[in-house]
C-alpha cells in the first residue's frame, strides 16, 4: 500500500531528531558545555537583533550606542571561542 507524502514527511522528522542521539563517539555533554552553548546562542539571538536595529537606526547617537553594544557582543562571542 502506498504512503502518502505526509507520512513520509513524518517519518523523516523523526528520523532527523534521532540522528544526534544515534552518533557515536559524541557522549554527553557536561554542564559546562550546555551553559556556553546557551549562552552563545543568545550571544548571537541579541547580535542579530542589534545588526537589525543598526539597519534601521538613523539618529547618530542611537547608531553609536548600537555600534558599541554590537562591538561588546563581538567581543563577547569570540571570548566564548
Amino acid at each position: 500500500m502506498a504512503r502518502g507524502w505526509e507520512s513520509k514527511d513524518v517519518e523523516a522528522q523523526v528520523e532527523a531528531t534521532q540522528e544526534p542521539a544515534q552518533k557515536p563517539g559524541s557522549g554527553a555533554k557536561t554542564p559546562e558545555q550546555l551553559r556556553r552553548e546557551q549562552e552563545r546562542k543568545d550571544l548571537e539571538l541579541s547580535r542579530t537583533r542589534i545588526v537589525n536595529d543598526l539597519a534601521s537606526a538613523t539618529h547618530p547617537n542611537h547608531r553609536k550606542s548600537l555600534e558599541a553594544a554590537l562591538a561588546h557582543l563581538d567581543q563577547k562571542i569570540a571570548d566564548l571561542n
